[in-house]
């Protein structure tokens, strides 16, 4: 099968935006659709202090790439700490989740591969104004192979 991807660039201010459900915002620099589903490019900001819940990718790996900010990771029982420049690795079916520990807005740039993931973050735009309970989140993980298994870290959480 002849491959679909097309070379291209994405310049700054340029991609989808989106929400993210632990607040601050997202842009999808890369989806599916423009990697012949090889993956999907991501930057995310981050609100201080946040993180999602730990959760599992059954499709995805992920890797997280500190552009701003100290962030905190756990995968499995794997915790470390990566400031900017720092990178994290999270293998499918791994539990695993992150935290902004500045006190400032992080960002973050993450590609999960192969894509899909893309879908969630913008499923998730679309019940927006109204605010997604647990439920809503969990059906739309569901969707895309990510089951929510525990909280967030927390600031007393140790490394």
């Amino acid at each position: 099968m002849a491959a679909t991807a097309h070379p291209f660039v994405v310049g700054p201010g340029d991609g989808t935006p989106v929400s993210l459900p632990i607040g601050g915002s997202g842009t999808i620099m890369a989806d599916g659709a423009r990697t012949d589903g090889a993956l999907v490019i991501m930057e995310l900001v981050v609100p201080s202090m946040q993180g999602p819940g730990l959760h599992i990718h059954s499709r995805e790996d992920e890797v997280w790439y500190v552009l701003e900010g100290e962030f905190r990771f756990r995968a499995g029982n794997a915790m470390f700490s990566a400031a900017e420049g720092g990178l994290a690795f999270g293998p499918r079916d791994v539990p695993h989740t992150f935290q902004n520990v500045g006190h400032t807005p992080g960002r973050l740039l993450v590609v999960s591969a192969p894509a899909g993931m893309e879908e969630f973050f913008q499923n998730y735009t679309h019940l927006l104004p109204d605010p997604a309970d647990q439920a809503a989140l969990a059906e739309l993980g569901h969707a895309v192979g990510v089951s929510f298994v525990g909280p967030p870290l927390a600031v007393s959480d140790p490394l």
